[in-house]
């Protein structure tokens, strides 16, 4: 059932397979285009990740001031993340093959998944926040979640490595 799936991806995304790989140009614009929201995307959130345990640890500031910072960098990073999905799927699509028999793959998309799933939680915890619920145990989960960030992005980016060379 699983090599029928395999088969029928393969055969969709034939066409777009075929331009792929006669085209260096797309073939270095889509490539470029998953790397930069990478960078951009992941930097954006490991600097806030930074900031905000930093903020923790040294107490300089407010956590009004940490938690406005924080806001501020959702949507570039969200953005990003939706050129990291299309782009990615776009990679993924233009060899469904070698991509579906990956167990890199597989662990990179269970990365990416979780750090979805870890940027909802600070975009909730931090709104909670920043209405006004000073609660100590909202402040533990901002900060395990951001710990839990900076872990996912470097494992994403290491997944990613491990894909290319498994490939």
């Amino acid at each position: 059932m699983l090599a029928a799936l395999i088969a029928s991806l393969t055969d969709f995304f034939a066409p777009w397979n075929a331009l792929y790989a006669d085209s260096k140009v797309l073939e270095t614009g889509v490539t470029s285009v998953h790397l930069v929201a990478m960078l951009l995307g992941g930097g954006i959130a490991i600097a806030a990740d930074r900031d905000t345990l930093r903020a923790k640890r040294h107490r300089e500031e407010t956590g009004d001031d940490v938690l406005r910072r924080l806001h501020s960098t959702h949507r570039p990073v969200m953005i990003a993340l939706v050129f990291l999905f299309l782009s990615g799927f776009a990679l993924a699509a233009a060899d469904v093959e070698t991509f579906a028999k990956s167990p890199a793959f597989l662990v990179k998309i269970v990365l990416v998944t979780l750090l979805l799933l870890n940027g909802v939680v600070l975009m909730l915890t931090e709104r909670r926040l920043r209405r006004g619920e000073d609660l100590p145990w909202l402040w533990r989960r901002l900060h395990r979640a951001t710990v839990c960030s900076l872990m996912l992005w470097t494992c994403t980016a290491i997944a990613g490595a491990a894909l290319v060379n498994a490939g």
